[in-house]
């Protein structure tokens, strides 16, 4: 899978180093003080590395743990995130990471073990009756290399002896092995992003189908996982409505709802400096060339159809699911409620769909 694979030298003797390596026998290893001579390298081509990304394993030395962004949660009030991997092995067009990051390449920070540390440290703060959130997917995807890095593994052991912490693992894989061979955990939620096939198929290379992402979510369920639903970012195409719609009724019907921790929904946004990088990147990309707006500091839909979106699928999934599993990922949380009442009166205009 990886032809180069540089490794800083602190780390080439680290265990978790040696144990990827030995998955690449053929890959040419290259070695560097710092992960960053590589990373964040000048001139490098997004574009043209993304199909055939490097990897770097690397150790993380400070920032184990950040701060959640506003309105990034499902209902917790301390939420945090942790990043042992950059970078991801799908190709979205909509993902912020390509228009963050110089490099397409995957880090691995083989020091687990400073960020299960730092994790529980700071649960430790809080009471026993807290639920301290923390996310996995935020910088990368969960489970994509889970084969490789075995990360949920290893924090699945580490959040099983912790009363109050608890783990979001977000992902778009199926790779769910090291779930299914273990017993369910009560402060582990297994969340799943999904787009409506038809879209998906078109602004998602890579990325497993609906069906299949289904398969494993059913999977899990049997062996007692909670699963959590990301209809995140939503997209907007002329007959939005069908095909989220289809995508509804298809997920809860193949899922037990009991067994559904949450359901999330959020537009479509963008850092502005984010978003003038990918549309370099792919200046004819159907997807990126949609006349979008700013607000907030970011690139969105018009605020009327962004409300409009949100509201609908609301009212869709409260069809599903009890209300009070459902949250709004919004970042600019001060807009929330004007986002999510448009004015019925005025129409929607000025927006090219991706398809017809």
């Amino acid at each position: 899978m990886y032809k180069y694979i540089y490794v800083e030298t602190d780390i080439s003797a680290h265990p978790r180093t040696i144990e990827i390596l030995r998955r690449f026998p053929q890959a040419c290893i290259i070695g560097c003080d710092r992960y960053t001579e590589v990373f964040n390298r000048k001139a490098q081509d997004f574009r043209l590395q993304k199909q055939q990304p490097a990897l770097i394993l690397a150790r993380k030395h400070t920032g184990h743990i950040q701060v959640a962004p506003s309105g990034y949660g499902v209902g917790g009030h301390y939420n945090f995130y942790f990043s042992p991997m950059l970078n991801c092995l799908y190709d979205c067009r909509y993902c912020f990471l390509q228009g963050m990051y110089r490099s397409a390449s995957h880090v691995i920070f083989v020091n687990y073990e400073d960020f299960s540390k730092a994790i529980l440290t700071k649960a430790a703060k809080f009471s026993k009756d807290e639920q301290v959130w923390f996310f996995s997917g935020y910088d990368c995807d969960s489970l994509a290399l889970e084969p490789i890095a075995g990360m949920a593994k290893f924090f699945l052991d580490e959040f099983e002896a912790s009363g109050n912490a608890w783990l979001e693992v977000r992902t778009k894989s199926t790779q769910i092995r090291s779930l299914i061979g273990r017993n369910s955990m009560r402060n582990v939620v297994c969340a799943f992003s999904l787009t409506p096939s038809e879209i998906s198929k078109r602004i998602e290379p890579r990325v497993p189908s609906v069906e299949k992402r289904l398969a494993a979510m059913l999977r899990l369920q049997e062996r007692g996982w909670s699963i959590g639903l990301r209809f995140d970012p939503l997209i907007y195409v002329t007959d939005y409505r069908q095909q989220y719609q289809n995508l509804f009724e298809t997920t809860f019907s193949a899922l037990d709802s009991q067994l559904i921790h949450s359901v999330s929904i959020g537009v479509f946004r963008l850092p502005r400096d984010f978003y003038k990088v990918m549309t370099r990147l792919y200046p004819d990309d159907a997807f990126l060339a949609q006349p979008f707006v700013r607000q907030d500091g970011q690139i969105s839909y018009p605020l009327l159809l962004e409300s409009e979106m949100k509201k609908w699928c609301l009212t869709q999934l409260t069809r599903y699911i009890d209300g009070q599993k459902l949250f709004i990922a919004e970042l600019a949380a001060s807009n929330s409620q004007a986002r999510i009442d448009p004015d019925p009166s005025k129409e929607i205009t000025n927006v090219a769909p991706i398809f017809s």
